[in-house]
């Protein structure tokens, strides 16, 4: 890890040796902008390790291998919570190992950040030039209806709210206590309590495909309820905040 860095990609992983290569080869390649990139893992077994090391000798690549330090609490959830306290460059951005993210995308948001001085940046799949492959068909819509609806409803500045793929400044995320209690929801939470604190947040277009490679660890029907609440208190916190500011 290096100070003067302008991003932290942050990269939880689960046994992705099929794909780490692949993506930390992409990333190589494809992000222009200065970065750190951190690796999260639960337990030293883990299959991704190896190939990652590895990796990293052969690409002449820097990467942080960092071991979930929320206890004994394991999952994805927690390796992105101990990537964002890990992070220390202005702007952190979570990505996947699966190849579902591209990473070229990373150099848009970073460059929309800092021009407009903007707090959060969402890789938007349902935006003008977005796009989204594969997947199941219910996750798909459920995940488009989410963000258009909350777009119409209180004017939410992404199409795309339920998206891992976000940029995030360190003022934000030194401002916001994190609640999620598992799975990929986080990032729903800080982006609705981005907004209802009055952060400025816009999007990108980016694209998704579902992964070839390995098993998904998103849960639909588990977490459903858990983006059910982030989607139900952002309605609820912006038609307290109208009500106030209009008496």
């Amino acid at each position: 890890m290096k100070e003067g860095r302008c991003i932290d990609i942050i990269i939880p992983v689960y046994n992705e040796s099929a794909n780490i290569y692949s993506a930390l080869k992409l990333i190589k390649e494809k992000v222009e902008v200065p970065y750190n990139l951190f690796l999260i893992y639960d337990f030293e077994k883990d299959n991704t390790l190896p190939v990652a090391h590895s990796a990293s000798q052969e690409l002449a690549m820097e990467i942080d291998f960092i071991k979930n330090n929320q206890g004994t609490k394991i999952g994805v959830l927690n390796a992105i919570k101990t990537g964002l306290k890990a992070s220390i460059s202005p702007y952190a951005v979570v990505t996947m190992a699966d190849l579902s993210d591209p990473p070229e995308v990373i150099n848009s948001m970073y460059k929309k950040a800092i021009e407009n001085n903007y707090d959060l940046v969402c890789g938007s799949r349902y935006m003008k030039g977005g796009k989204q492959i594969g997947g199941p068909l219910l996750k798909r819509n459920l995940s488009r209806l989410a963000g258009v609806s909350l777009r119409y409803l209180i004017r939410f500045p992404t199409h795309d709210v339920t998206n891992s793929f976000k940029l995030y400044g360190q003022k934000l995320l030194k401002s916001i206590e994190l609640e999620s209690k598992g799975g990929f929801e986080v990032g729903m939470e800080i982006a609705v309590k981005a907004y209802v604190a009055g952060f400025s947040i816009s999007e990108v277009p980016t694209a998704w495909w579902d992964r070839t490679n390995g098993a998904s660890r998103f849960l639909l029907f588990r977490w459903l309820p858990r983006y059910l609440k982030w989607y139900l208190w952002a309605i609820l916190k912006t038609v307290k905040k109208i009500n106030r500011t209009s008496q």
